[in-house]
């Protein structure tokens, strides 16, 4: 059985600081079960994912926090050790290198250093870890591209939106919540907020 009391706490940690440390954490699409969450992780700078906003799917399972959390990318990314076709993300934290020490912020935060450092020599994807290897000009392209096309298309007008929720009275970190919930839809996350 997952350990609510202390993914819950895990949640408040990881938003309390989110703009700082660029990651976040809410209920999948708005959901009640605290074993199926979506994280947010912003690209880094000086990385072509910089400027994006990058969802991950997370599910706990039952064995949490003593087995790894279950995460893949809902975002699509060009990136060695991240599946272009699926998602699913290759770091040893996420396998046999979990402990129970470990939170599911700084399993996001790896994941945001593993998109400024790839390690195209154990890849997930070994047609983009060929690419980053033998033409790095090319690689770095397609990843700005595919940022471009995937990681700011749902961010555009985002922080609008925020402003124009607060503005109605609703806090921003349950604003940003409800939000990131409904992926980005003003109108849905207003219903959300209005009932919750």
């Amino acid at each position: 059985m997952v350990d609510v009391s202390r993914v819950q706490k895990e949640l408040t940690e990881c938003n309390r600081d989110s703009a700082i440390s660029g990651v976040s954490i809410a209920l999948h699409d708005g959901g009640s079960s605290i074993s199926h969450l979506t994280g947010t992780i912003a690209g880094p700078q000086d990385t072509p994912y910089e400027g994006g906003t990058f969802r991950i799917d997370i599910r706990l399972p039952g064995g949490y926090p003593f087995e790894p959390p279950k995460m893949q990318f809902i975002t699509k990314v060009w990136h060695p050790n991240i599946s272009s076709q699926n998602g699913a993300i290759c770091l040893d934290i996420l396998k046999d290198q979990w402990s129970p020490a470990l939170t599911l912020k700084t399993a996001l935060l790896s994941l945001q250093a593993l998109l400024s450092t790839p390690a195209p020599d154990d890849p997930q994807d070994a047609v983009v870890a060929q690419q980053y290897l033998r033409d790095k000009s090319t690689f770095l392209n397609t990843a700005r591209y595919w940022t471009e096309a995937f990681a700011k298309s749902d961010s555009t007008g985002m922080e609008e939106k925020v402003q124009k929720l607060v503005e109605m009275g609703f806090p921003e970190d349950m604003v940003r919540s409800a939000l990131l919930s409904v992926n980005g839809d003003e109108n849905m996350a207003l219903e959300k907020l209005c009932s919750s």
